[in-house]
């Protein structure tokens, strides 16, 4: 599976972006509905942090502190996903990187169980500093 990222960029303190992570080359016979695609963040001197995820059915997991100003939403039929994300902080600052993995049976996709483990497929990250 391929994750190509964009969107990132510089921007003052209270602005916005919207991030996309466009997918593809998934197993023969397998489908975007197959796999759970998320968002994770790592800040420098930081662990990569799960921002959010969703299944192919726009099932998102429950909202965590970070998703007070990100929303995640999808295009199917493109098999892009997207961040919205407003009032960027200087916090916010870091590689924001897509990530892919096989979603076949159980809820750990949307359930709020996902780690990085379960993600075998990862974009090149896109850079978002906020000042």
């Amino acid at each position: 599976v391929q994750l190509v990222e964009s969107g990132g960029g510089s921007v003052r303190a209270g602005g916005s972006l919207r991030l996309s992570c466009t997918a593809s080359g998934f197993r023969p016979g397998y489908r975007r509905n197959n796999y759970c695609l998320a968002w994770f963040r790592q800040a420098r001197d930081k662990d990569r942090e799960l921002i959010a995820t969703i299944d192919g059915d726009g099932t998102t997991m429950p909202k965590n502190p970070i998703q007070d100003r990100f929303r995640l939403v999808q295009d199917n039929a493109e098999n892009t996903i997207y961040l919205r994300m407003t009032n960027l902080q200087p916090e916010d600052s870091a590689m924001y990187y897509c990530a892919a993995g096989l979603f076949r049976a159980g809820s750990w996709c949307y359930d709020g169980t996902a780690a990085l483990g379960d993600f075998p497929y990862w974009g090149q990250g896109t850079q978002v500093t906020v000042s």
